[in-house]
């Protein structure tokens, strides 16, 4: 197998070209709107199983975009995945990253009511008076709670990507999401997922702003 010659401001293009090619040879073809979050999940991890386990609520992205026009900030369940988003272009908009996982008053509460800090955490999240995504690439149990707080009209999320990854209470948690009427969302049905996804996604969105 040759070696391809690529420039390195070229190998992103290059890359992005491979996968609509594998797409196409697989007969896929994409909805125009998830197009660019999928093709960079796949980008991200090299698994097509993305083009199939994505599944975006009616005008999620459109709405997604225009939340982040307008200031909306970035709440995540991980600092890998704040790591991963692009502040840069976010902060150009108003916006800002937030994660609450490693703060001490998030530690004691979790501490004192006897659950993770992912939940206490989405719990913190419900003070800030701001337009919010949320991006969950890890625990189960924030997406968990953040249905829960959802319905019980205590936060309104902008969208919700939730991407947890892993065996236990994974697929469940998602599949709640699916059930929201009124909310925007963007899972990754089954198994997969993790910080690097739920960043990746953020950044397709914030690429199309």
């Amino acid at each position: 197998m040759e070696i391809e010659i690529v420039r390195p401001e070229e190998i992103e293009k290059r890359s992005f070209a491979i996968i609509s090619e594998e797409l196409k040879a697989q007969g896929m073809t994409l909805p125009e709107d998830q197009e660019a979050v999928t093709k960079r999940c796949i980008h991200t991890s090299a698994d097509f199983d993305y083009a199939r386990n994505l599944t975006f609520s009616e005008g999620a992205v459109e709405k997604a975009k225009e939340a982040i026009r307008h200031g909306a900030s970035i709440v995540t369940d991980t600092q890998m995945a704040r790591s991963g988003i692009n502040k840069r272009v976010l902060e150009q908009y108003g916006g800002q990253v937030y994660c609450f996982m490693s703060d001490t008053d998030v530690a004691e509460e979790a501490k004192r009511a006897g659950t993770t800090r992912a939940v206490a955490s989405m719990e913190k999240a419900c003070a800030l008076e701001e337009d919010l995504i949320f991006a969950i690439g890890n625990a189960p149990t924030a997406l968990i709670r953040l249905y829960e707080l959802i319905r019980e009209g205590r936060i309104a999320p902008k969208l919700v990507i939730g991407a947890p990854v892993g065996f236990v209470n994974v697929v469940q948690s998602k599949e709640q999401i699916l059930t929201l009427k009124d909310t925007p969302y963007i899972v990754a049905r089954g198994r997969k997922g993790g910080s690097n996804i739920a960043a990746c996604i953020c950044n397709a969105l914030l690429y199309q702003c």
